[in-house]
């Protein structure tokens, strides 16, 4: 008898309790105490530390070092001492950061470093370390990694390694080894892109082999056009406004949208002679190479 005559007023209170979390959508009612606090999480931490300034807090603590390798290695490995997997998008980005600071020899370490813990063994990495030793003036450490890298991988080498590896015998005057890297590359059948086509036409004209620079033309004609970024958008540029863009980068008084424009005018009223230039690239006769053997 108790029983019925007590559950008897708590059965409105529920309905009522229900009809107000109906009626009020935007709050949360709890039938004792009202509408409910919303407290922050205690297991989310206010202060994110994503891979940005792990490789700040990396480039900083590499700049303020000295050159000795064992200082550099041991300040590099007690920085990633906690770290359960070795943190390969904070180093790239750092090495990233270094190389738009020109930091050539902070690259180096490293690269090496990175590389002797067995982590980041790409073309990637190896492009960035063979750069940074070019511009470092350590010339031996950079052949001896070319080498390496085209002996290891002799018909799946990317054509940027041979464009990097003639820039550099080009600028240092080094001809003989310069053609024997054109002519691996037409042994393999990497076809070279204009600027390596442009460099080894210049030695030829340089040297007095015309004879030679005249088949190189002929074997690889000057492509019409080219692609250029322009404030971060690709652009396909004329090859004979190739000057104005240099201009471009050289002065800030010119704006690259004027060629942008002329780019597009130009390319809508000769997109017809676009297939033409294709179709001319594929029926390119072959030649006989530019280099025969002794």
């Amino acid at each position: 008898m108790l029983s019925f005559k007590y559950s008897l007023p708590v059965i409105p209170r529920r309905f009522e309790s229900s009809q107000i979390s109906r009626n009020i959508r935007t709050i949360v009612v709890c039938g004792a105490k009202g509408p409910r606090p919303r407290y922050p999480r205690v297991w989310k931490s206010q202060k994110k530390i994503g891979t940005i300034s792990k490789s700040a807090k990396l480039v900083d603590c590499v700049k303020g070092l000295s050159n000795v390798k064992e200082e550099v290695y041991g300040a590099l490995d007690s920085f990633i001492a906690w770290e359960l997997e070795f943190p390969l998008i904070t180093v790239k980005k750092a090495l990233k950061t270094l190389e738009n600071e020109k930091e050539w020899k902070r690259i180096i370490q490293v690269s090496k470093w990175m590389l002797s813990k067995g982590q980041g063994r790409t073309m990637g990495s190896y492009f960035t370390l063979l750069n940074a030793l070019a511009e470092d003036g350590r010339l031996d450490e950079a052949e001896e990694l070319w080498t390496t890298i085209f002996s290891q991988n002799l018909e799946g080498t990317p054509r940027k390694f041979f464009n990097k590896v003639i820039s550099i015998y080009y600028k240092r005057g080094m001809h003989d080894k310069m053609f024997e890297v054109f002519a691996d590359m037409e042994e393999l059948g990497v076809k070279p892109n204009v600027s390596i086509v442009s460099m080894v036409g210049n030695v030829f004209q340089q040297l007095g082999m015309m004879d030679k620079y005249e088949k190189l033309t002929k074997k690889y004609p000057p492509s019409k056009w080219e692609y250029r970024y322009i404030k971060g958008k690709r652009v396909k540029i004329s090859a004979k406004r190739l000057n104005e863009f240099n201009a471009v980068n050289e002065s800030s008084s010119v704006n690259g949208d004027e060629i942008i424009e002329d780019t597009k005018q130009s390319n809508e009223s000769d997109s017809p002679l676009e297939g033409n230039t294709a179709d001319a690239d594929e029926t390119i006769p072959d030649t006989d190479g530019i280099y025969e053997s002794d």
